[in-house]
C-alpha cells in the first residue's frame, strides 16, 4: 500500500481491508508511521512515536481492527506512557493505569502510534505550547490548526492517521475540526467515559471522543466507546439501535434553528457568516423545516460562570501535577496566561465556585426550554477562519484570566454554551473560504440525541462531499 492509497481510505475502510485479507495490519502500520516521518515535521504536532504501537484487540470484528491512532496527550491516558498535558511543569509525568477510554480505543482493535501535542492544560483555541512550539495546519502551513486537540485534528488532516483522540472542554473537539476540515463530534454529557480519575472533568464541561474523517467513523467508535464506567456518578439511556446503523437512516424532516450573530456580540468574519445561511438552505433542499431564531443567553452571566470554573479546576490540576514533579508553579514552567488563571483559581471561595454552578443551571434550563421547540441548532463553529500562528498567543503577560478568556471566546463564541449544557454537538466541514481554507458549521442537537446529529451529517456528507485530507501530501 502506497500513502496516496493509505489516505483514500478512513478507520472503517483500513480495518475492512485487514479484516478481508487484502492488506495486513504491519503494512497500514508502515504507511502510518511512513506518513509521519514525512509530515511531521512540517506540521510538528506528534511529540513521540511509541517504539511499539500500543496494542488493540486481536478480534478481528473489532471495528477498528488494526487501525493506527494517535492520543491527545491531556486528560486520558495510557498505563506506562507519558502524560505531560503540554507543561513544562508537568515534564515527565507517566501513568500508571490506563483510562476507562483508552481501555475502549484498544477494545476497539486500535494501534496508538503516538502521543500529540495539546496547548498547556488544554485551555486555548489553538495548538502552540511553549514545551513543543506551534502545531500547523496542514492546509496552510503558516495557519493555527485550532485547540485544544488541534495537533490530534491536523494529524488526521494531513493522513497519518485516519481518526485520532481528542477532548471538548469549551470546544476544543469542534473547533480544530472546523480548522482542519474534519467531522469533530462532542458527545453528551455522560456518554463516553472519564474514569477513573475522574468523574465530571471541569466540573462537567469537559468530555472525551475523536476526530474523524468521516460521519460512520465517528458512529461507529462512538459505538465502541459508549457507556458508564465503573463506579461513574451517572447513567445515560443507550440507545437500543447502534449509532452505525442509525446514522444511515433517513433523520425525516427535523425542526432546525439557525443563527449566525454570536451571544458575545464578537465580529464574526463575513465568509463564515455566509456559510450558515448557506448551510441553512441546503437543509431545506433536504425536507427539513429551517427557521431563523436562537436561544437567549445571558453572554455576562455564562462568560463569569465558565471563567470561575475553569480557573478553579486549572488550580487544582496544576497543584496536582506540581505535587508529582516538585517543580514551583511560576513562569518557567508555566506560560503566562496560565499562570494568570492558576492564581486566579487559587481565589475562588467556595460559595463563587456554587454559584457559578448555580449560574450554569439557570443557563441549562433556558437552553433546554429552547430545544423543546427546536431538533437542532445550527451556527457557525467558529468566529473565524484559522488565524495565523501567533494571533492567539497563551503566553502573553499582559493578560489576565478574564482577558485571556474573552480573547479566546472571541474566537470560538458559539462552541463553550454546550459544554455547560451537557448537550452533543458537531462540527462538519461543508465549506471553504475563498483562500481555500476549511470553515465548519456547527450543528447542536438535544441531549442525549447524538443520533439526530449524526444522521443529519450523514446527509450533508452524501449532499455535500468535503476532502477527506488536506493536499498537504501532494506538496512533498
Amino acid at each position: 500500500m502506497k500513502p496516496a492509497e493509505y489516505i483514500s481510505y478512513d478507520g472503517l475502510g483500513l480495518a475492512e481491508l485487514i479484516r478481508n485479507g487484502e492488506i495486513s495490519g504491519e503494512e497500514v502500520l508502515a504507511c502510518a508511521l511512513q506518513m509521519a516521518d514525512l509530515l511531521n515535521p512540517e506540521i510538528n504536532t506528534i511529540i513521540e512515536i511509541f517504539p511499539e504501537p500500543l496494542a488493540g484487540a486481536e478480534d478481528a470484528d473489532a471495528p477498528f481492527f488494526g487501525v493506527p491512532f494517535l492520543i491527545k496527550d491531556l486528560a486520558l491516558h495510557a498505563k506506562g506512557v507519558l502524560n505531560e498535558m503540554g507543561s513544562r511543569l508537568a515534564r515527565g509525568i507517566r501513568a500508571q493505569h490506563d483510562t476507562d477510554l483508552m481501555k475502549r480505543f484498544r477494545q476497539a482493535g486500535l494501534r496508538t502510534i503516538g502521543r500529540a501535542a495539546t496547548p498547556e492544560f488544554g485551555y486555548c483555541p489553538t495548538t502552540e505550547p511553549v514545551i513543543n512550539g506551534p502545531s500547523r495546519n496542514p492546509w496552510d502551513l503558516t495557519r493555527m490548526p485550532g485547540g485544544s486537540s488541534g495537533a490530534t485534528a491536523a494529524s488526521v488532516a494531513a493522513g497519518i492517521v485516519p481518526l485520532a483522540h481528542a477532548n471538548d472542554g469549551g470546544g476544543s473537539i469542534r473547533i480544530p475540526a472546523s480548522c482542519c476540515g474534519l467531522v469533530g463530534l462532542k458527545p453528551s454529557r455522560g456518554r463516553v467515559p472519564n474514569g477513573p480519575d475522574s468523574a465530571e472533568p471541569l466540573s462537567g464541561l469537559a468530555v472525551e471522543f475523536a476526530v474523524t474523517r468521516t460521519v460512520r467513523d465517528a458512529a461507529a467508535l462512538l459505538d465502541a466507546v459508549k457507556g458508564p464506567g465503573i463506579g461513574d456518578p451517572f447513567e445515560i439511556p443507550i440507545p437500543g439501535e447502534a449509532y452505525a446503523s442509525s446514522a444511515l437512516k433517513d433523520p425525516g424532516s427535523l425542526k432546525i434553528a439557525w443563527m449566525s450573530k454570536s451571544w458575545s456580540g464578537t465580529a464574526i468574519d463575513k465568509e463564515v457568516k455566509d456559510t450558515v445561511p448557506k448551510t441553512a438552505q441546503l437543509c431545506e433542499e433536504l425536507g427539513h423545516r429551517v427557521v431563523e431564531a436562537g436561544p437567549e443567553l445571558d453572554w455576562e452571566h455564562f462568560f463569569e460562570a465558565t471563567v470561575t470554573l475553569w480557573a478553579a479546576n486549572l488550580a487544582v490540576f496544576i497543584d496536582y501535577a506540581a505535587m508529582l514533579t516538585g517543580r514551583p508553579v511560576d513562569k518557567d514552567h508555566l506560560e503566562a496566561t496560565v499562570l494568570a488563571c492558576y492564581r486566579e483559581g487559587k481565589q475562588i471561595k467556595a460559595e463563587t465556585l456554587l454559584r457559578a454552578q448555580a449560574a450554569a443551571n439557570q443557563v441549562c434550563r433556558g437552553v433546554g426550554r429552547f430545544f423543546q421547540e427546536y431538533d437542532i441548532l445550527l451556527t457557525p463553529t467558529v468566529a473565524q477562519p484559522p488565524l495565523p500562528l501567533g494571533v492567539i498567543n497563551a503566553n502573553d503577560p499582559d493578560l489576565d484570566a478574564r482577558a485571556w478568556s474573552k480573547h479566546t471566546f472571541d474566537f470560538c463564541p458559539f462552541t463553550p454554551l454546550f459544554n455547560m449544557t451537557g448537550q452533543p454537538a458537531i462540527s462538519i466541514p461543508l465549506h471553504r473560504n475563498s483562500n481555500n481554507l476549511p470553515l465548519g458549521v456547527q450543528f447542536a442537537g438535544r441531549y442525549g440525541a447524538e443520533a439526530t446529529l449524526l444522521q443529519l451529517a450523514r446527509q450533508l456528507e452524501q449532499a455535500a462531499p468535503w476532502p477527506l485530507n488536506a493536499p498537504l501530501l501532494e506538496q512533498q
